[in-house]
Formats: structure tokens, sequence, C-alpha cells
């Protein structure tokens, strides 16, 4: 049998995050069959710069490159950075988007999930990597979002969040696109 496996992305890199927690979470608990990978390094990647990106990229944005390309999915576990994606994650997205129309997010199913102790869960992050990743040639699997709010529950360890996220994930690596159809 082979295996779906799937680049997750966390867009935070305080070792103790929560997204970062949920992203363990889900490699931990991940259905047979199914290989979710951390993408690790991104805390690494120079701000993208087109006079760095020529015949000998930096390694870091390599093995980002050849990480997600060789992924079947990838899934975004972000928070929200005031009102907005992290840094981290829209550089890596913007190394992922080049060269334009052959980046290793071209047609590749993406979704994106996480929480923040807000009421919105990461909303605003979370339309933002979609718009960013969907310009950089990603399918985005829209039901696959999941903002969820930490304000009133431990997304760690509610039985309900549990399942939308297990849910999440199960949809996007059931995912199959019209023109694979």
């Amino acid at each position: 049998m082979t295996s779906t496996r799937v680049a997750v992305l966390v867009g935070s890199l305080r070792a103790d995050s929560l997204n970062r927690r949920i992203a363990e979470g889900l490699v931990a608990n991940a259905a047979d069959g199914v290989e979710l990978e951390i993408v690790t390094g991104l805390d690494e990647l120079p701000f993208y710069n087109e006079d760095v990106d020529g015949d000998t990229p930096p390694a870091g944005a390599v093995r980002l490159r050849e990480t997600v390309a060789a992924a079947d999915r990838v899934l975004v576990v972000t928070p929200e950075y005031n009102g907005t994606m992290p840094a981290v994650l829209n550089n890596a997205i913007d190394w992922l988007s080049r060269p334009y129309g052959a980046g290793a997010l071209v047609g590749k199913p993406v979704g994106v999930i996480g929480a923040t102790p807000t009421p919105y869960g990461g909303k605003w992050a979370h339309a933002d990597v979609v718009r960013s990743a969907g310009v950089a040639g990603a399918t985005v699997v829209e039901d696959v979002t999941v903002s969820q709010s930490a304000l009133e529950v431990d997304p760690l360890t509610d039985p309900e969040v549990q399942e939308k996220l297990a849910a999440a994930v199960r949809t996007l690596v059931d995912f199959t696109s019209a023109a694979a159809a």
C-alpha cells in the first residue's frame, strides 16, 4: 500500500507553540497510509530575493522545495500575527512559488488549519495563506480550513476540536482535483 505524504508547514517558530503542538499531534496520530512530516528549517531561510535564487539557491530553499515537491499534499498549521500570516510562513511560500509557474506548490493540494487565542481563531491568517498559496499555483482545498479559537477550549485536548482537525486532514488526503479525476 502506498502512503500519502503530507508536508506540514508550521507558521510558528516557537518550540512550544500551540500550532506546533497541534501539528505534532496530527503527525503522532496519522492514519494508516498517511505520512505527515513537519518541514524543518523555515527559520534558516533567507528572505526571498531573486538575486540569491539563481543557479545555486540557498541550501535551505533547495531542501524546502524538494520536500514539498516530493509530498502529495501540503498542510499549513499556523497562528495569526497582527492579523496576517507569520513572516516565516509567507517567506516559505515565496520560496516555494519560484520559479514562477513551476514552483513546488503548483498543482499541489493545500489546506490550512490553526488555532489562536482570539475569537476568530486565525481566520485572517488562514485567508492570507489560501490566497498566497493559490497565487503560487497550489490547489487550495477550501473544505480543509479550520480556524479554531483557543479562548474557551483547549484545541489539544477537546475531542470535538480534535475531530475537526482529523477530519480536515482526511479531507486533504482524500482530495482529488477535477483535473485528476
